[in-house]
């Protein structure tokens, strides 16, 4: 069971540079409509160029059906998020976030910008498709091979289902004007608080999973596990309830009872 590595190197270098082409794209977008939160949706499409420019690459140094299989997978999950993304902040102010940052910058603005939002993002993006890059690389059959593919699928299904399913219905309920100030705890919000998010760490596992047809594609686990750590407690949730507890009503009761992360069922009784 060899492994091209020589042929991967090339592979992660090839994929940094068009990480920093797609980069560089968005900040000169973002420099024509003065805003940066056109970010968000490349973030998503960005996954989709990495895997492609891969499959690329990788044309004779892996098995053709998984190449395919790991791409398709990644593009479908990145359009999807990036459709949603970009619907979502259609015809809304500049995300708060980005005013907050921009209005701490020093130097030039546009430089500041680059560092801090765009070249973060793309060494964390370059970081995490590290299962997308490496399962593209390597050949392996036999029952081992079709289990993890199985499993890698199932897993990546599970968390398109909470991740888009959880988008679809937060989006309903904001459109409601009923539901101004009310906190979101139905459908999948009833057993997690951010369904969304426990979804987009499944399908990172799910893909790392498929990389693992070869003992190389252990690499791979590190971006699974860096996403989640994110999602769990970095910039994902933890940041996002940092906000939302201190002007929603309501919501203090909703987390004492309702899991952070991992959909659970929520607690019946709610400690005083």
């Amino acid at each position: 069971m060899s492994f091209p590595w020589g042929a991967f190197a090339t592979n992660l270098w090839i994929t940094a540079v068009a990480v920093l082409v797609v980069m560089l794209g968005a900040l000169a977008v973002a420099f024509v409509r003065k805003r940066h939160d056109g970010i968000d949706v490349v973030w998503g499409s960005g996954f989709g160029v990495i895997a492609i420019v891969t499959l690329v690459a990788a044309q004779g140094s892996g098995d053709a059906w998984r190449q395919w299989l790991i791409t398709a997978l990644t593009v479908v999950w990145g359009a999807r998020l990036a459709i949603h993304i970009g619907r979502r902040n259609h015809g809304q102010p500049e995300d708060q976030r980005y005013v907050e940052l921009m209005i701490r910058a020093r130097g030039n603005p546009w430089l500041y910008a680059f560092r801090k939002v765009y070249l973060t993002q793309g060494v964390v993006m370059w970081f995490v498709s590290l299962p997308v890059q490496v399962g593209q690389y390597g050949s392996a059959s036999g029952v081992w091979s079709t289990v993890i593919t199985v499993l890698g699928v199932l897993v990546w299904a599970v968390g398109m289902f909470f991740e888009s399913v959880g988008d679809a219905q937060l989006s309903a309920f904001k459109a409601d004007p009923a539901n101004k100030g009310r906190v979101m705890d139905r459908g999948l919000w009833r057993y997690t608080r951010h369904p969304n998010y426990f979804g987009d760490a499944c399908v990172w596992w799910g893909l790392a999973l498929l990389a693992l047809h070869h003992p190389a594609g252990l690499i791979g686990l590190a971006g699974a596990l860096a996403i989640t750590v994110n999602l769990a407690e970095g910039t994902g949730a933890k940041l996002l309830e940092s906000t939302i507890g201190e002007r929603r009503p309501g919501y203090a009761e909703y987390v004492k009872r309702t899991s952070g992360f991992l959909p659970l069922p929520p607690k019946k009784e709610v400690d005083a």
